[in-house]
């Protein structure tokens, strides 16, 4: 059971998010999808991955991955209750967020073996993430809860946080988030079309993320 104080959590969830300009948020229909996926994002400039556990495959998806791709830093999203940290961590995720926090899932977060990311979208949550010792935190939904302007009113009085904003972002506004100071990261999946996963096209998912791999502020 590991014991986490704030300074480790930060530690780890910054290193992990600060790998590359964009996590690919990921939902797996069809196991047999995962490698191929998830080796087509790593292999061209994204190598942290969030699984949302939002489909039937979510948990043997990041089993899967975490054997078969190596290379791949890959995490669950949707993480909404405290059996949920547990689940993951065990099916070999090295990192967990959720698309919001309650008690429960700070209080599971403490004796996580795993570092746990949690979503907020105003300054009260913030505050109430940043007392229970966080300060990463996911930004979602980002576009609709007041996107760039939000998380530069969010700087002033919340130094501290950092922020991996989800939620409306695309490839032309991904880098006006990235520009931001505190801003480590952006979440999206315009890199992985829905017709493009149908057809199980890796080179276009590929040119994408390669694309999106090199996303820098304007």
């Amino acid at each position: 059971m590991k014991r986490w104080t704030p300074e480790a959590r930060e530690r780890e969830a910054d290193a992990i998010l600060a790998r590359a300009p964009v996590v690919p948020v990921l939902r797996i229909e069809r196991l047999e999808d995962a490698v191929p996926l998830a080796r087509a994002l790593v292999d061209n400039g994204l190598p942290v991955l969030e699984v949302t556990l939002r489909t039937h495959h979510a948990l043997a998806a990041i089993e899967s991955i975490a054997r078969e791709v190596p290379d791949a830093i890959v995490g669950a999203g949707t993480v909404l209750r405290p059996a949920d940290l547990v689940s993951v961590g065990d099916a070999g995720a090295v990192f967990a967020i959720s698309p919001g926090a309650t008690d429960a899932l700070y209080d599971a977060a403490e004796q996580s073996s795993i570092p746990f990311i949690p979503a907020i979208a105003t300054a009260s949550e913030l505050m109430r993430g940043l007392d229970a010792g966080h300060s990463c935190f996911k930004f979602f939904p980002a576009e609709a809860a007041g996107g760039i302007a939000a998380l530069k009113s969010f700087a002033g009085p919340f130094a501290r946080a950092k922020f991996c904003p989800t939620g409306g972002i695309d490839a032309a506004k991904a880098p006006g988030y990235l520009a931001l100071p505190n801003v480590i990261t952006v979440g999206g999946s315009w890199m992985v079309p829905a017709d493009a996963l149908a057809a199980g096209d890796w080179e276009r998912i590929g040119m994408l993320a390669r694309e999106a791999a090199a996303l820098r502020p304007r």
